[in-house]
């Protein structure tokens, strides 16, 4: 049985964490840590969730886990990965703090210098589909964030392929949970109800070096890449669409054999038929990315649909954990398949 340990418990994303290893047939969990709930149970918080007590981060011991889940914001992650690391645990990063490779480019886009620099070049960047074969040595795992999860697993087959010819622009909708479990004045239900808002549009999200970052690992020169993502007035649920202009001569058939060869069997990710759109009731309560294909003008439009707390987070997580103690990729995720 692999036991594991949970920091940051009560948020959205550790609370799915949670709720997902209970179920988990070869995974206990040692602790759920919270600092901000410690000593009450997480049934206070969420009613419909596992009995399980929350303790305070600071007398969680590493010394009885072999993984642990930092469901942390930037910067307060780092610090925990290098304590587990120091005391042989291995580290999935569901925060920002080891997604790019680069220090000085964490230090522009998050604000602050990074406390653990020399960690960067071992993070595994852990978008499954892509990163499978190194997932199984991997020490330590960064969760891709979620609208990049639901960006990636649409431009991963065409960028590979050499067929996109210019920018290429991702409108990216996301639920409110996605702004996290903190209150936020732009996340209250009398700011939202009703309202549909875009933000941080064009290139001025911090996601935007992350999807740069896997785009230049797949092609030596990707297209531009412009990035919309707005707030969408539901739960949760990510929907991508995204328009990628072609190359000549590609038609939506021959590209959805790409996709198809890329993706081949694979438990999470499902294509659908030609024209078909991927909407957020493909997807969401479910651990898969639904991607839909149309081409119009010579242009590539994708559907991406994820929910953002489960493939876009927690499920992407444990379906990392699995990889990585050799387990079957599916486990513990059977009943979010959908």
């Amino acid at each position: 049985m692999i036991k594991s340990g949970i920091f940051g418990a009560s948020g959205y994303t550790g609370f799915e964490v949670v709720k997902i290893l209970d179920h988990h047939p070869q995974v206990s969990i040692s602790f759920a840590a919270s600092s901000s709930s410690a000593g009450r149970r997480l049934t206070e918080l969420y009613p419909a969730g596992p009995e399980v007590m929350l303790v305070d981060p600071a007398t969680a011991s590493l010394d009885e886990v072999d993984v642990v889940f930092l469901c942390l914001p930037h910067g307060a992650a780092a610090p925990w990965a290098v304590a587990a690391l120091e005391a042989g645990v291995r580290v999935i990063d569901l925060s920002a703090d080891f997604r790019l490779k680069n220090g000085g480019t964490y230090a522009r886009w998050y604000g602050q210098e990074h406390t653990a620099p020399q960690l960067l070049p071992e993070a595994v960047y852990g978008l499954t589909e892509s990163a499978r074969q190194a997932l199984p040595q991997a020490r330590l795992v960064a969760n891709p964030g979620c609208y990049p999860t639901s960006i990636l697993l649409a431009l991963q087959p065409v960028i590979r392929a050499g067929a996109a010819d210019g920018t290429i622009i991702a409108d990216s909708k996301s639920g409110v949970s996605g702004a996290g479990r903190t209150p936020k004045q732009g996340s209250h239900f009398v700011e939202v109800a009703g309202n549909f808002s875009p933000y941080l549009i064009g290139q001025a999200h911090r996601h935007l070096p992350e999807i740069e970052q896997s785009l230049k690992e797949w092609h030596g020169d990707p297209p531009q890449l412009i990035f919309s993502p707005h707030l969408l007035p539901v739960p949760r649920g990510i929907l991508s669409t995204i328009y990628v202009p072609l190359v000549g001569g590609w038609s939506v058939e021959a590209l959805w054999e790409i996709y198809a060869i890329t993706y081949p069997g694979e438990p999470f990710v499902r294509l659908l038929p030609v024209g078909e759109v991927a909407t957020l009731t493909h997807a969401v309560y479910t651990n898969r990315c639904v991607i839909g294909l149309t081409v119009a003008a010579d242009t590539l439009i994708l559907t991406s649909a994820i929910d953002n707390l489960l493939k876009g987070a927690a499920g992407q997580a444990v379906q990392n954990m699995n990889l990585m103690f050799g387990l079957d990729e599916t486990a513990g995720l059977v009943a979010n398949i959908g």
